[in-house]
């Protein structure tokens, strides 16, 4: 059959008279059935009625009869008889054929007048020219988003029909499109094939790389209409959007926690799962996110990159660097729901808010101790560590922590700016005079729970419970007697040193007579 014929059988012509009458079509003349004569074709006007084809076996209609052909072929009787000379592909078409031929010639005769960019099929770019324009004809009849590509529009409609037909072989997960599992795959392996031409860098995905490139251009066309803030990726800015706001929309599994970007909950999911991926190579501690890791490596070197522009501070973490600007501001955004204090840090809020409970949560792995907060906790490992990093210019006296520094460098001024208003005793500390006061008022609030005694200090209780463990950790190097106190420890050591050489007393008797 030739394209006339097939035309003809596409077609049914229908003539109408001028003179509004029927017409009956002959082989070389036409009748005008209601006059009785015989009408020229030039007072006939041609109408032509397009015809639909139908599939007799699943009821599809075409609007050309070829069309009706080729789905008779690819859909009942998957022939594919066109195959291609260089690699073996099989199509339905001729015309697919013809197009696949083009990839191995390389000839891509379809030019983008705008950038360049040639295409092998003339819809194709077709579809790119809608790129240079803000255009996006095509509508999704769902949910009303409009896309500037046919290919897009069908790809998106998968989305809304649950269709995910490109399954990954290695964990099922599943893909509406093609190119997403090729890039997926990818995370299955270490292979990063494609590489960043300005500084080396190897990535596994194309997407990835694209991305990674606007960082070199410095591009960042998605800004922010709050406050300005620029980002590379449109979901860097959806996720930023939720800072604007209280929404949370997204919530845990496991513990209900809610959360406002998908990059929070994907690793906060991680926590759940034990899974810390990110190891430091010099100490071997582990993390769930890379940034926590970068900025662990930092505690190995005495680098500090960061520098404060309001005082000159430098700091090795980010994160260190935006709280310490939050001291400059004055901003302490979290608040103690119990007493009103406030501090620029969630974390230091955590820990003042086991002062206003009995809880204890962290226990020393060397005593056994337990504290309520971490700094303690840290402070207190020091101890064992007989780690005292503050050392005082004047005397050479070293510890553990700066406030204790601080406290210490008043002896040296005689600075006792608070006094008792009971007996007109001066101390260098408000924390002092507060436990000092508890003398006068006769309250003791520790007391010991083998024998019942009350102190008014906890550090005379931790004193005297030395008598019930028998622990004392104070020894002498001359003799190797121990004590439970220092200062009994000091006390006898005057003695032994003593010039005159006095026999050594044992100060434990005499302090538990």
């Amino acid at each position: 059959m030739n394209v006339k014929e097939e035309q003809d059988l596409e077609v049914e012509e229908k003539y109408q008279c001028q003179n509004a009458h029927s017409v009956i079509i002959g082989e070389t003349s036409v009748s005008c059935s209601k006059a009785e004569k015989s009408c020229s074709r030039r007072n006939i006007q041609r109408k032509e009625v397009k015809r639909s084809f139908t599939c007799s076996e699943c009821g599809n209609t075409f609007k050309q009869k070829r069309r009706l052909h080729e789905h008779m072929t690819i859909v009942h009787n998957g022939k594919r008889p066109f195959t291609c000379s260089e690699c073996g592909n099989t199509f339905t078409r001729k015309e697919s054929l013809t197009n696949h031929m083009k990839i191995h010639t390389g000839i891509k005769p379809f030019t983008c007048s705008q950038c360049g960019k040639s295409f092998l099929q003339k819809r194709h770019l077709n579809d790119h020219m809608l790129t240079h324009t803000s255009e996006k004809p095509f509508t999704c009849s769902q949910c009303g988003k409009s896309l500037s590509r046919r290919e897009s529009l069908k790809n998106h409609m998968l989305i809304h029909a649950g269709i995910k037909p490109f399954v990954c072989s290695q964990c099922g997960k599943s893909f509406t499109q093609k190119k997403h599992l090729n890039d997926h795959m990818l995370t299955h392996s270490s292979e990063k094939p494609l590489t960043c031409s300005q500084c080396g860098k190897t990535l596994s995905r194309r997407g990835s790389l694209k991305n990674h490139m606007l960082i070199h251009a410095g591009i960042k066309p998605f800004v922010c209409s709050q406050c300005g803030k620029s980002f590379t990726q449109k979901k860097h800015l959806n996720d930023h959007m939720l800072t604007h706001s209280s929404e949370k929309p997204l919530t845990c599994s496991q513990c209900g926690k809610t959360l406002s970007r998908r990059g929070s909950l994907k690793n906060h999911m991680l926590i759940h799962a034990g899974i810390k991926p990110f190891v430091c190579s010099q100490c071997g501690k582990s993390f769930t996110q890379k940034k926590h890791l970068n900025d662990h490596m930092l505690t190995h070197s005495s680098e500090k990159p960061l520098t404060c522009s309001q005082c000159g501070k430098t700091l090795s973490r980010r994160g260190s660097l935006k709280n310490h600007m939050l001291i400059h501001a004055g901003i302490k955004p979290f608040v103690c729901s119990q007493c009103g204090k406030s501090f620029t840090q969630k974390k230091h809020l955590n820990d003042h808010m086991l002062t206003h409970s009995s809880e204890k949560p962290l226990t020393c792995s060397q005593c056994g101790k337990t504290l309520s907060r971490r700094g303690s906790l840290k402070n207190h490992m020091l101890i064992h560590a007989g780690i005292k990093p503050f050392v005082c210019s004047q005397c050479g006296k070293s510890f553990t922590q700066k406030k204790h520094l601080n406290d210490h460098m008043r002896t040296h001024t005689l600075e006792k700016h608070v006094s008792c208003s009971q007996c007109g005793k001066t101390f260098t500390r408000k924390e002092t005079l507060k436990n000092h006061m508890l003398i006068h008022m006769g309250i003791k609030r520790f007391s010991c729970s083998q024998c019942g005694k009350a102190f008014s200090h906890k550090a005379n209780l931790w004193n005297h419970m030395k008598i019930h463990t028998g622990i004392k950790p104070f020894s002498c190097s001359q003799c190797g007697e121990s004590f439970t106190q220092k200062r009994q420890l000091n006390e006898h050591q005057t003695v032994v040193t003593d010039p005159l050489n006095i026999q050594p007393v044992n100060l434990n008797s005499l302090y538990h007579m």
